[in-house]
């Protein structure tokens, strides 16, 4: 059976969960590959050794490092990892987060809350996917697509 968890993420705060391994390494690794994409980010990481069967933790910033401790261990699956960030959006870091030795893929990158989708057998836990958002109701028209537009230029990324 599928057990959803729920996610919530605070206002201003973005939420990245992935798998890796080695998670010994790959905590700090994924740390410090965040606070060297997006300067001035905060970010708190967590990660579950399968082995040990330890939540690890890592960031610079102690309230987001012990949020992201408290929701990996509640997923409970190993080596699955949770970020939160704030003063960054998932675009600035995930090309970068993709080339951590130890990463090997991302579920969700999302302020959005989220349903972190858990099967469980006799071996463990595992992350079987992520609900992100909510089913669209239309199709995009001209005047969605001003306002998008309008939108990403506010965040910095104008389009033509």
């Amino acid at each position: 059976m599928i057990t959803p968890y729920h996610v919530e993420p605070v206002q201003g705060r973005e939420l990245v969960v992935g798998q890796g391994n080695f998670s010994l390494k790959t905590v700090d690794d994924i740390a410090r590959s965040l606070m060297a994409t997006a300067p001035g980010i905060k970010i708190g990481v967590a990660m579950n050794d399968g082995g040990t069967r330890i939540t690890r933790t890592s960031g610079n910033d102690e309230k987001l490092e012990k949020e992201a401790g408290r929701v990996c261990h509640d997923i409970g699956a190993g080596h699955v990892f949770v970020c939160f960030l704030e003063k960054a959006f998932p675009i600035n870091v995930l090309n970068d987060l993709l080339h951590v030795p130890g990463v090997v893929s991302i579920f969700a990158a999302t302020a959005n809350p989220v349903d972190v989708l858990i099967y469980e057998t006799d071996l463990g836990r595992a992350v079987v996917g992520v609900v992100d958002g909510k089913k669209p109701q239309k199709i995009e028209d001209q005047a969605d697509k001003a306002k998008r537009k309008e939108l990403m230029a506010k965040f910095g990324y104008p389009l033509g």
